[in-house]
Order: C-alpha cells, then structure tokens, then sequence
C-alpha cells in the first residue's frame, strides 16, 4: 500500500510511553525527545489527539516528565504502578492505548502508534480492515516487532537518525560525528 500524507489529514497520535522511553534507554543510554518524534510523525498534518500511556509511582518522580509531555501538546493518560505481593511490577497500557484509538478510529484518517510492540498487530489490522485508517508505527527499529513493521502503512524508525530524536545520551551507536560548539 502507498502511503498518502496530505495536510487535510486528520491523525491521532497513541504513545505508549513506557515502549519508547526504555528503547531509548536500552539501546541510547537516553531519553526520548517526544517534542521531535511527534512534529516528524506528524508531518503538518492535522493533529486531532496526541496521547500518552503512563505510569505513575509513590515517589512521583515522573511528575516533570509528565509536565514536558503536556507541554509539547499531549494529552497524559497515566495509572499507578502495580506491586505485586511477590515484588512483581506490571506497567501496562496496551489495552487502554487500544480501546481509546478503536474509539477515536471513526473521527481519524491516519492513527500513528508510538511503539515497536508486536501486541499492537492485531488493533493495526483491525483499524485498517474496519475502520480503513491508514496506520503508522514510529519506533526504534533495532527494538521493534517485524510483525509490527510488516502490519503497518508506514514506519517511521527513529534508530535512522537518533540525534534528532535523543535529548542526550551516549551516541556511539550512530554514525554521525559529534557537533562540535
């Protein structure tokens, strides 16, 4: 399929925070610039929701996180951080980012999911066949689901240019040399 981006499109942006935020960290030693990824996600296209899936904890440590998502202009969708007796912890949202962009599918023309996790396989094939959204995935390819790529309209990979991408971190896995000040 060819993927069609015009400036009349309406786009929902679903951001599974925690996928992003590790895969940055993992793979970067760095934290993930959303400002960035959204505007090239994007692509001047009419935005009409940008959401992010988050988890809070206790100590609230995450609450300056927050407040940059939501000044780049998304909508924060957080649920506290299950401990489970045994120590377990369970951060997870993909059914909350799914449900809200199978809700929103009839109002949108292009659904873009901020994640690499093949568990979003079946809502892109769902969204696609029944809604007819065009959808794209923007992840960091070197973390992401060939199943997921291989789903989508489009992918966006953010490993292709991670200094656009990265706030700050170690940079050796890319193969552009330092900007010198």
């Amino acid at each position: 399929m060819t993927v069609i981006k015009h400036k009349a499109q309406r786009v929902g942006i679903f951001i599974d925070t925690q996928n992003i935020y590790h895969s940055a960290k993992n793979l970067h030693h760095a934290k993930a610039n959303f400002g960035a990824i959204l505007k090239d996600a994007l692509d001047g296209r009419v935005l009409i929701r940008a959401m992010a899936y988050v988890v809070t904890t206790e100590s609230g440590e995450e609450t300056a996180f927050f407040g940059a998502l939501e000044k780049a202009g998304i909508e924060v969708r957080s649920k506290p951080l299950q401990i489970f007796l045994g120590g377990a912890k369970k951060a997870d949202w993909d059914v909350g980012l799914a449900i809200d962009a199978v809700t929103m599918a009839p109002k949108l023309d292009s659904v873009i999911i901020l994640s690499g996790d093949g568990d979003y396989v079946p809502l892109v094939k769902y969204l696609q066949n029944t809604h007819g959204c065009q959808v794209e995935v923007v992840a960091f390819g070197k973390s992401s689901s060939a199943r997921l790529i291989e789903a989508c309209d489009d992918f966006l990979d953010l490993d292709l240019n991670p200094r656009k991408y990265l706030l700050n971190g170690d940079m050796r896995s890319t193969s552009r040399k330092p900007i010198l000040k």
